[in-house]
């Protein structure tokens, strides 16, 4: 069996623990099993570089954030070196990678990039010479700039991902600090369950409404592609039954749930473009403004005056794109003529989330009810088929998340 094991930073954050990753590797290589690792920073060290960049620039253009990705992709190189250097200290034959020497190309959006080709060929190759291969996740390489680039925070997920799809590996296992998918954060209430298994499409519901277990866009390639996705605890041991496994929609699940989980994040940004004209072109001219500086747009509202003479537009964006989003908003100023730009992140996105919503009625109500009992005002409601959003101050956040869970009875298997 072909399996690609990818470890975060808390699970390589000393020495101890990468020898703790050394023996999970050893473990699959004692069946007799191919191994692919792919490595996330030392915890912390990603955090550590991307300070040193904010003190010295504002990372804002272009040649900034070429640089920002040559230092920050430095933290996965130290990884990856010294867990080959364990595996060989115990007598295996092991060999680490960086995005380039592979090569993982990519486009040449910096600190965002995304995998365009993986030469599978070439590490099934390696794996024939080597007992084990460890590669540097998080970074890839853009042939025409010929520079290092980085996928974004969680990216090594990605990585995994896109090297288990481009060798058509057996299994993908993501170990992690916790034990699986749960219903929703453990941290917040203790009634919170663990998931046997989990649609690709919840699991990217809740990737994107701000759970920090997997990363949006391995889930969306893992779906994709087809890519058996397992998430495990590195600090405890592995049964069969261990972990959540990510299933097509319609294959596995038996049960349908009305509600599957509760995603909560308070790292998103309110931006209200205050009185506009309204003619049309004011949304097409905003939104493109935003998508030329690579800002991810989340949940939109519009609102006409009375009289029918001027809109507001408010819309979400995530903490990290805030002052790319304020400079493409001044550069059409001039342009939708809008008297204000008011900005708050004092919020949080509460988002329920489950394949059953679609055949179940009564979930916003549910929701609305909850959250109304308890005195919780809604600024905003997005929904999808299978997914409930709405944005509340931000004070109210694991309350709202308490109540819901409750209120949807998720404790209950």
């Amino acid at each position: 069996m072909l399996i690609v094991q990818k470890f975060g930073g808390t699970s390589v954050g000393d020495i101890l623990r990468i020898k703790n990753v050394a023996r999970r590797v050893k473990a699959e290589l004692d069946k007799k099993n191919k191994v692919i690792v792919v490595v996330s920073a030392m915890s912390g060290v990603t955090n550590q570089l991307v300070g040193y960049c904010n003190e010295v620039s504002s990372l804002i253009d272009d040649a900034a954030l070429s640089e920002y990705d040559s230092i920050i992709a430095t933290g996965e190189q130290v990884t990856c070196g010294l867990l080959a250097l364990e595996l060989q200290s115990v007598g295996y034959k092991a060999r680490s990678f960086l995005g380039w020497q592979i090569p993982l190309k990519t486009d040449v959006v910096h600190s965002k990039a995304r995998i365009e080709s993986i030469d599978g060929e070439f590490l099934l190759k390696s794996l024939e010479e080597f007992d084990v291969i460890v590669i540097a996740g998080f970074q890839g390489i853009n042939e025409e700039s010929n520079r290092v680039t980085t996928l974004g925070r969680g990216g090594s997920d990605t990585s995994a991902v896109a090297i288990a799809a481009a060798v058509k590996a057996d299994l993908c296992d993501i170990y992690t600090d916790v034990n699986g998918v749960y219903t929703t954060d453990p941290r917040i209430t203790d009634k919170a369950r663990r998931l046997k298994k989990i649609s690709y499409e919840e699991m990217l519901e809740m990737a994107y409404s701000g759970s920090k277990i997997l990363q949006t866009r391995s889930v969306a390639m893992a779906m994709a592609h087809n890519v058996r996705v397992r998430v495990l605890s590195t600090f405890e041991e592995a049964t069969d039954s261990s972990g959540t496994v990510l299933v097509n929609n319609n294959e596995e699940i038996m049960e349908r749930r009305m509600v599957t989980g509760i995603s909560y994040s308070k790292s998103d940004v309110r931006i209200t473009l205050v009185k506009m004209p309204d003619h049309p072109g004011i949304s097409s001219a905003i939104f493109g403004a935003l998508a030329e500086k690579e800002v991810n747009v989340d949940m939109i509202i519009q609102n006409i005056s009375s009289d029918g003479r001027f809109i507001d537009i408010t819309f979400t964006t995530g903490r990290e794109d805030l002052e790319r989003a304020k400079l493409a908003i001044n550069s059409i100023k001039d342009e939708v003529k809008y008297e204000q730009a008011l900005t708050d992140d004092n919020i949080a996105k509460i988002s329920v989330i489950g394949v059953g919503m679609i055949s179940h009625s009564g979930v916003a109500y549910t929701m609305f009810k909850t959250l109304a009992d308890k005195g919780i005002n809604i600024l905003l409601i997005s929904t999808s088929e299978i997914k409930i959003s709405v944005l509340i101050a931000k004070e109210y956040g694991e309350l709202a998340v308490r109540i819901l869970h409750d209120a949807y009875e998720l404790d209950k298997k």
